[in-house]
């Protein structure tokens, strides 16, 4: 009793909320201070890009984590920081984005070379789908879709499948990393799954 009243103080859960924060932005803190040092290696350019991206990545992974550990402790604390982290993962994808297209893409003819790259593709089509979640993460819009709402952050579901296409695509020797992520992926949509069948990960699914 004493615990479940110290976990559901105000104080407790802003704390809570500052350390999400920032473990959230640690990535961003420690590229900042690479850069500064100048100690990102030969290739600086690639090193932010893929460090943004996969930061991205893991924080999407972690935003779905968060109903799962609700009903197994039974906290709702960890519902309280899910849409920031979602918000973070969203800000370090549009960063990878950029930072793709400055150091290694190119901001010229880039048609061409987008389609011409299937691994490019996969991370278009998992940013695209982050759009409209971060675009509708505010309660105002919660209450304008309504049920709709719970329907269209579904998206979350294929864009984290899509994106860790995206990064398997890309990857040369070293997969391990890469498989590790997959798996929990993969509990994470078959927990889903148990809870709530095929409709639970699919966007406006009927029936």
């Amino acid at each position: 009793m004493l615990i479940s009243r110290w976990v559901g103080h105000p104080r407790f859960l802003l704390a809570f909320r500052f350390l999400a924060a920032l473990l959230a932005s640690a990535p961003l803190l420690f590229l900042i201070t690479g850069i500064a040092a100048q100690s990102l290696g030969p290739d600086p350019g690639q090193e932010v890009t893929e460090s943004l991206g996969l930061a991205a990545f893991q924080l999407l992974i972690a935003t779905l984590c968060m109903t799962p550990l609700k009903r197994w402790t039974g906290w709702g604390g960890w519902i309280r920081i899910r849409r920031m982290l979602g918000l973070f993962a969203f800000f370090y994808a549009t960063l990878h984005v950029l930072a793709f297209l400055q150091f290694i893409l190119g901001w010229t003819d880039l048609w061409a070379t987008f389609t011409k790259r299937p691994y490019i593709v996969a991370g278009a089509l998992s940013f695209l789908m982050l759009v409209p979640l971060a675009l509708t993460s505010t309660r105002g819009m919660m209450r304008r879709l309504g049920k709709n709402w719970m329907q269209l952050h579904k998206l979350a579901y294929p864009s984290v499948v899509v994106a860790w296409v995206h990064f398997i695509w890309q990857a040369r020797s070293d997969v391990g990393e890469m498989v590790f992520y997959g798996l929990a992926i993969l509990v994470l949509l078959a927990v889903r799954w148990k809870w709530a069948g095929s409709r639970g990960m699919i966007p406006f699914a009927r029936g």
